[in-house]
């Protein structure tokens, strides 16, 4: 038996070993996903909503061991582990109570001696295939939308995360729904690639980066089904010259850095009106020193440690990238450890950047808070959208209509007006161009996980 073993990231102790699955064992979960999916389609949505419900309150009574759990895995303050569990309620709970409305047959104008109408039907089995920088969040997304459509989830969570699909798994077990509706799968990715392109999986959701988007995408390659990709980001802020300069630091600062930047919604870039810019950088300073790195289960912790063992050097380089190139670090910038454990990052404040710079371009996903001045509105829109990745963008401003303008033309699935980070489950998650295809939330996000019927019935000759 091959065991998956993750280490913590910040004692470097083995957080959880976990048996990874051989072909056997892949082909009897499919096998058993299929036929829990027949069970499910011939649920009612009150009582797909029923098992959701009751799974939701098995994991809040789990919550402590949870938070506890991501936090030995991935490196996440405690505090903030047990917010995602409050998360992925809310989400789980919003979808539960759009559901009957969402899922209902659509029915046409009358027409004399027909019947017609359009059906909502479940696609089958879905593949979840979550990320590890927010397990719950990034799971639930599909899960729970899925189930409610009437389909059965098999969950392949992330190699650094892997006991998040455990949990939904048992929760659901928990809430007495059908035998398999919800499996927990361990594999590695060549097992998880020959999946994609199985016949007994319907939907393939993936949430990670733009790389395992494009393996995902060449082996599903004519299957001639949906693929749900939610990769990454370098999501842009504006900071325009009439924004509640407070408050808008406060959010930027706590948007680039909270969960250590692992986020592929964290703020990656700010372009700040030249009118403010030394003042920004000042107060941003301030803000950006006062993170506590340290062990993630202190409440006095601020900043993890960063997840993946590789990429700490990867943060340095970036940054070292941009500095040889003019950049000034402010504060931060290197790799370092608390009492001689954990693979931290400074919490980084970078400035005077350009787009030649590696850190502008591509997706850091780490504690790095760049800042660049602009002089109007139309350069900053101009270095926004210079960008192959299209996730979020948000202006900071008092001036709903310059907000609205920069919406209209922003290349962007989500654009923000003073917030950032952030994801109301009444609204679609969408990435244009690299970001991803497809979306999930909201009442749009069920058509993507049910395929429409037509129904036409001529009721008399």
């Amino acid at each position: 038996m091959t065991l998956l073993t993750v280490d913590n990231p910040y004692t470097g102790d083995v957080a959880c070993s976990v048996p990874l699955a051989d072909e056997a064992a892949i082909n009897t979960v499919l096998d058993r996903a299929r036929a829990a999916a027949w069970v499910a389609r011939s649920a009612s949505v009150a009582e797909r909503k029923g098992w959701c419900e009751r799974m939701v309150a098995a994991m809040e009574a789990q919550a402590d061991a949870i938070a506890k759990d991501i936090s030995r895995m991935m490196g996440k303050p405690l505090a903030q582990a047990r917010n995602e569990v409050g998360g992925m309620a809310e989400r789980a709970r919003y979808m539960v109570s759009i559901a009957e409305a969402s899922l209902a047959d659509i029915a046409l104008p009358p027409k004399t001696g027909f019947e017609r109408r359009i059906v909502k039907e479940p696609l089958g089995v879905v593949l979840d295939l979550p990320a590890w920088n927010y397990p719950l969040l990034t799971a639930v997304n599909v899960v729970v939308p899925a189930v409610l459509a009437g389909n059965a989830v098999v969950v392949k969570h992330s190699p650094r995360s892997p006991l998040c699909g455990e949990h939904f798994a048992r929760a659901f077990s928990e809430a007495g729904a059908p035998a398999n509706l919800v499996q927990a799968l361990h594999c590695d990715h060549p097992a998880s690639e020959r999946m994609v392109g199985d016949s007994r999986v319907d939907h393939v959701v993936f949430t990670g980066s733009v790389y395992g988007g494009q393996r995902l995408a060449q082996a599903g390659a004519g299957r001639f089904r949906h693929m749900g990709l939610e990769l990454g980001g370098n999501d842009p802020a504006y900071v325009a010259p009439d924004c509640d300069f407070g408050k808008t630091v406060e959010n930027v600062v706590d948007g680039a850095l909270y969960n250590a930047g692992q986020s592929c919604c964290a703020v990656e870039r700010v372009y700040v009106h030249r009118s403010l810019y030394s003042r920004f950088v000042e107060a941003c300073e301030a803000l950006v020193r006062g993170y506590v790195l340290g062990d993630p289960m202190h409440a006095q912790t601020t900043l993890g440690p960063i997840a993946q063992p590789n990429h700490p050097v990867e943060l340095e380089l970036l940054v070292e990238d941009a500095r040889a190139k003019g950049a000034r670090v402010v504060a931060g910038g290197k790799r370092t450890q608390v009492d001689g454990k954990g693979r931290f990052f400074e919490a980084t404040l970078i400035t005077d950047l350009d787009d030649s710079m590696r850190l502008m371009q591509q997706e850091s996903f780490g504690p790095l808070l760049p800042i660049s001045p602009v002089d109007s509105d139309e350069e900053a829109l101009a270095k926004m959208n210079r960008s192959e990745l299209g996730l979020t963008a948000s202006v900071w401003t008092q001036d709903r209509e310059r907000a609205a303008r920069f919406a209209a033309q922003l290349e962007y699935g989500t654009v923000y007006m003073n917030r950032c980070d952030s994801v109301d489950p009444a609204l679609p998650w969408i990435g244009v161009k690299n970001s991803g295809r497809g979306h999930s939330l909201s009442a749009l996000g069920f058509d993507q996980l049910t395929r429409p019927k037509s129904i036409h019935f001529r009721l008399s000759f």
